[in-house]
């Protein structure tokens, strides 16, 4: 049996709806064209009177502190909305659905979520029966310590490294999987970019949930030496 384990936010939802969301409203608030969304997700990471500096170049310091008091105010009611959809990316629900049909693989949670968080995400989706371990930040260290990898074999009864495979969409993810010994997947479309994952270690990336089963399979025969 081989363990395949799963980030969420980024990788299996797209919870960067919440930043961009907020980024709109503060700056059609005050009456300023909204960036793009790849404009805004480039500058997740930054604090905000940067963010500003690179978003607005071209307005005052006393508009850019505009923006910055409405992206505070308007962030928090965009994170809940998006946490009450849990929007998925395209082609989640079907290839989730699919791994979690096969008799040689068991799937896996390892997020940053509260376990609240991803009960709420399981219940909404009629997952409870896809993931047989799912560890969030209530209950381990935070990424990219390999806690969550190491408790997630434990309770899914695999100990064999070369079975499992982490899926994320952040360095976070990859060198967590690194830390582990397992294989490290990423995903072209969260929150890091493609070289940034490669960069970390990602054996392989994968540009759609479609590419996801054929990437696993193929992962797996590498490290058991099937070719």
């Amino acid at each position: 049996m081989n363990l395949i384990i799963f980030d969420c936010d980024g990788t299996i939802v797209d919870s960067q709806n919440a930043i961009v969301m907020a980024m709109d409203h503060a700056f059609t608030a005050l009456g300023l064209a909204a960036p793009s969304r790849a404009e805004t997700l480039s500058i997740v990471g930054l604090s905000l009177p940067e963010v500003f500096e690179v978003l607005a170049p071209g307005e005052t310091s006393a508009m850019r502190q505009q923006l910055i008091q409405h992206y505070k105010h308007d962030f928090p009611a965009a994170l809940a909305k998006v946490a009450e959809d849990d929007p998925l990316f395209p082609g989640a629900a079907e290839v989730i659905a699919q791994l979690a049909g096969r008799s040689d693989l068991v799937l896996g949670l390892a997020t940053g979520k509260s376990s609240r968080g991803v009960d709420r995400l399981l219940e909404h989706y009629r997952w409870h029966d896809y993931f047989v371990t799912r560890q969030t930040a209530d209950s381990n260290p935070s990424k990219p310590h390999p806690g969550m990898i190491h408790a997630a074999m434990a309770e899914a009864g695999i100990d064999d490294v070369t079975r499992v495979i982490m899926i994320g969409d952040t360095t976070y993810d990859i060198e967590m999987a690194g830390r582990a010994g397992v294989g490290a997947l990423g995903v072209a479309w969260g929150y890091h970019p493609v070289a940034a994952l490669q960069r970390s270690g990602a054996h392989a990336i994968a540009d759609s949930y479609a590419a996801l089963p054929a990437l696993i399979d193929m992962l797996l025969d590498r490290r058991r030496g099937r070719r």
